[in-house]
């Protein structure tokens, strides 16, 4: 989407929405902490076993599953505020829609033309994509485990 536009002539419109969707993305991630805490406090001990001998994104994805709607819940008027904002998002979702259009015949990925939706995932995408890396390397360096408790759990080389 963003070559297409820019292509057209664009480029400050998409530099103004890139601008203003990141900032979105940086207010509504403030929304996750509780959300996040709210999770945590409810895990099971199997909850917590599971997360410590599973997958290297064991813990994401456990957040991810118990968090992600309600995410999407506060992080969605946070995104809808933003989107107002910006005058590209008239052109959204005509060029969305052709563009999913020549998709079906260039094997492309669809994009959602729900604008509002579409920024929204792709801020929780951002979200557990960090989140995920922090947890790899609280896995794999002992100098990542910068806590008492995250040394408890992981082992102190």
């Amino acid at each position: 989407m963003k070559t297409t536009l820019t292509g057209l002539g664009m480029t400050k419109q998409v530099d103004d929405f890139e601008r203003t969707m990141n900032k979105a993305a940086e207010t509504a991630v403030k929304e996750a902490v509780p959300v996040f805490v709210d999770a945590i406090k409810g895990m099971s001990v199997q909850d917590g076993f599971a997360i410590l001998k599973g997958e290297q994104n064991a813990a994401t994805t456990f957040l991810r599953q118990r968090t992600g709607e309600v995410l999407s819940g506060k992080f969605r008027p946070i995104v809808e505020k933003a989107t107002e904002q910006v005058a590209l998002t008239s052109y959204w979702t005509p060029l969305a829609n052709g563009y999913n259009s020549a998709a079906m015949f260039t094997g492309g990925k669809a994009v959602d033309p729900d604008l509002n939706a579409y920024v929204t995932a792709k801020a929780i995408d951002g979200l557990f994509t960090l989140i995920a890396e922090q947890e790899m390397k609280i896995r794999k360096d002992p100098l990542a485990r910068t806590t008492d408790l995250l040394k408890r759990v992981f082992g102190q080389p």
